[in-house]
């Protein structure tokens, strides 16, 4: 028992000692150096350029947020647009959003969130600020697919309001189409307004297609003239469809 005592007396600083530090390795090992990281952070803080993790993620949400409200408003900005239009129209029509539109086929054709369930059919006029859009071609019970008068294949009959010299309108895949005229010297000049003819077989007379650009009288085999769309083909979002027939005259 005296030799453990005067052992003890000799190690037993040494010992406990090692046992704290173990017990502290050990604890610094299972928190993974949690509490010398916080405290590192804590005493470089001032020294970062740049703001904390929490800090730079509470940003990156309000700014989420922010685009949210900005697309919001937008959109809502062209649905009232759209229904003041609708509400200018002596026919009701139906208002539907542009759903559908590939890249390949941009200015060839949309698709419409609304169908047969709708009342929509084919042949419907499809019609945007600024006037005629196209045609329904095809319809499913919950959608409606759209040819655009920009289509390469499209033809619409057209008259020059002011002089009333008509020809026929072809899509050119933009938002400028070429006016053909059938009179060898039509009456027509830059500015002129240009809308649907009564010979049209497809749409009623009178829609807005556009605005005369540039006119060339010698083209061959007839005088031409480019015609700059009224309605934004290229970035619609929402449209108006009617019936066939429909009468827009006021």
């Amino acid at each position: 028992m005296y030799i453990l005592r005067r052992w003890w007396d000799r190690h037993g600083v040494a010992i406990v000692l090692g046992g704290v530090a173990l017990s502290a390795a050990w604890l610094l090992r299972q928190t993974q150096g949690a509490a010398l990281f916080e405290t590192y952070q804590l005493i470089t803080r001032p020294l970062q350029n740049g703001p904390a993790p929490e800090e730079r993620l509470t940003d990156a949400r309000v700014l989420e947020l922010q685009q949210r409200l900005i697309e919001l408003e937008s959109q809502n900005q062209k649905l009232k647009e759209l229904l003041d239009y609708a509400q200018t129209q002596k026919q009701q029509g139906i208002v539907a959003p542009i759903v559908g539109r590939s890249a390949d086929h941009w200015w060839q054709q949309v698709t419409l969130g609304r169908g047969s369930q709708s009342g929509i059919k084919v042949g419907f006029v499809v019609m945007g600020p600024g006037g005629l859009v196209g045609r329904v071609v095809s319809v499913t019970p919950n959608s409606s697919r759209v040819l655009l008068i920009s289509d390469a294949t499209s033809r619409v009959g057209a008259v020059i309001s002011r002089s009333r010299s008509m020809g026929f309108l072809r899509g050119q895949g933009s938002n400028r189409a070429v006016l053909q005229f059938f009179d060898k010297v039509p009456d027509v000049r830059q500015g002129d307004v240009v809308s649907t003819s009564s010979v049209s077989r497809l749409f009623p007379p009178g829609l807005p297609l556009g605005r005369v650009e540039s006119v060339n009288l010698d083209k061959s085999p007839a005088p031409e003239a480019v015609i700059e769309l009224t309605a934004p083909v290229s970035y619609l979002e929402w449209a108006i469809a009617y019936p066939e027939g429909t009468s827009f005259s006021h």
